[in-house]
């Protein structure tokens, strides 16, 4: 079953199989969260010392809490609109690296390189741009990591457009089933306008792009337009 021959990552089953399942620890970590704030309040009406953990657990949840609803939901959402856009490509050997690579704009955890469509010769960088669960990925791309690590990300798959938008994923030891989804954004300050002059982007491809989640970058260091 090569993941490369369905019209999209989403119409492939284990990828549908592997979405579902962080769903499903999505929503057991968030339920397990409320699970025991509620049995630690029902034993801290029982015991004195039960109230200093329910207290500290209280606060520490809360941030727990905020992260699961407002971080790895809308995380996940993100990437289905990804998979249910772009078909998966089976990529060996790609550049990667956690250095900060030039003329990124905002924040980065990471990046790789990936062929351009309209042009195989010319690599264009995506970046981690969330850091959201992006240990696994940089303990494998550490410079010094062992070679049985990083063998781990030699093949990934990786669904999108370099030019703009994309999900990596790392396939399971038999190679069927992919896992540690990671979104990568294209975050070049030139991008806006490189996207379809030199990097060939085509009006269709664009629009491709936004259904995917792709927004046009902010380069800060460009003044604002005045208003009128």
């Amino acid at each position: 079953m090569n993941p490369a021959d369905y019209p999209t990552a989403w119409q492939h089953p284990p990828t549908r199989r592997a979405w579902t399942l962080l769903m499903v620890k999505n929503v057991t970590g968030l339920v397990g969260w409320i699970g025991v704030w509620v049995a630690l309040l029902a034993l801290s009406t029982e015991a004195d010392w039960v109230l200093w953990i329910f207290i500290a657990y209280s606060i520490y949840g809360s941030w727990r809490l905020f992260v699961q609803i407002f971080g790895y939901f809308p995380n996940a959402m993100r990437k289905l609109r990804i998979l249910r856009t772009y078909p998966w490509q089976v990529l060996r050997g790609v550049p990667n690296g956690l250095s900060k690579y030039p003329d990124i704009v905002g924040d980065q955890y990471g990046w790789f390189e990936f062929p351009n469509p309209a042009e195989p010769q010319q690599q264009l960088p995506l970046v981690v741009s969330n850091h959201l669960r992006v240990g696994w990925w940089h303990r494998r791309m550490a410079p010094r990591a062992k070679p049985q690590l990083k063998a781990h990300i030699e093949t990934v798959w990786f669904a999108g457009d370099p030019r703009m938008i994309g999900l990596i994923a790392a396939p399971s030891p038999s190679g069927g089933t992919p896992g540690h989804f990671k979104i990568l954004r294209q975050r070049l300050a030139r991008a806006d306008h490189a996207l379809t002059t030199e990097w060939g982007a085509t009006a269709e491809d664009v629009e491709i792009g936004r259904r995917a989640g792709f927004t046009p970058n902010v380069d800060p260091r460009q003044p604002k337009a005045k208003s009128l």
